[in-house]
């Protein structure tokens, strides 16, 4: 599978009803489809809000509110504001923390613009101890 046959599979899962859905509810209420306070804009922050939690899921080695996450050591902490250079402009986040403050995201890196693509990252071992290889 390449990376087309893949972005092709994300777009397609967006419907053409979901999109008439969204251009209607914003000429109806006046809201800009570009530009800081836009559409495009709170749609790019809420997917990489969602990357983020999936990173973040990632990183811990569980979904948020599983019970096997309790007793290990490190969980979720809230999490953080911060302001993102994108391909559209400057995006407010919330970025998510872990009460260790071990986490850094590979999605939104300190300075550096978010990249236009996002490709999950095998970080390694989620807990300490040996490394076989």
């Amino acid at each position: 599978m390449t990376a087309k046959d893949v972005t092709e599979g994300a777009v397609a899962a967006v419907s053409d009803e979901l999109v008439d859905a969204v251009v209607a509810d914003a000429l109806e209420g006046g809201v800009e489809l570009l530009g800081p306070d836009g559409v495009l804009a709170e749609l790019t922050k809420r997917v990489l809000e969602r990357a983020l939690a999936e990173e973040m899921t990632d990183y811990l080695g569980y979904e948020h509110g599983d019970p096997i996450g309790h007793g290990t050591g490190n969980n979720r902490n809230g999490s953080t504001p911060k302001r993102v250079l994108t391909e559209i402009g400057a995006v407010d986040l919330d970025v998510p923390r872990d009460r260790n403050a071990t986490f850094e995201p590979m999605i939104v890196t300190e300075g550096r613009p978010v990249p236009g693509r996002l490709q999950r990252q095998h970080r390694g071992p989620v807990r300490p101890g040996p490394v076989h290889p």
